[in-house]
């Protein structure tokens, strides 16, 4: 899995944010093709914690924070290099943008 954080386009101007959004889908095709991607959705800005025994609710995360995650990719890859590896496209990297490249633990049910 690889979890998107950081990478704010919103500085930018439309036409730049059209570009990035143009290397995102040039990115899902590529992967696609590859037949290495499965899933993926952007996140809205937003949302709740829940923690603690009493389940304590907060609002967050903020857009001011440079940890916020902004989506998430499910791949198919032969191992976590493998799955690095395919991270070299990521287009938000020029935006100060990074990739938390996850192993996904498969329970049988």
């Amino acid at each position: 899995m690889f979890i998107f954080i950081g990478g704010d386009p919103s500085h930018l101007s439309p036409e730049a944010q059209q570009a990035n959004m143009q290397k995102w889908f040039e990115w899902i095709e590529k992967l696609t093709k590859e037949q290495r991607y499965v899933a993926g959705e952007a996140l809205l800005p937003g949302g709740k914690t829940v923690k603690g025994a009493k389940r304590t609710v907060t609002d967050g995360p903020f857009a001011e924070s440079k940890e916020v995650v902004g989506g998430f990719f499910v791949v198919n890859a032969k191992n976590l290099d493998d799955a690095v590896a395919l991270t070299k496209d990521y287009p938000d990297y020029e935006l100060g943008g990074a990739v938390e490249v996850r192993e996904i633990q498969k329970f049988d049910m």
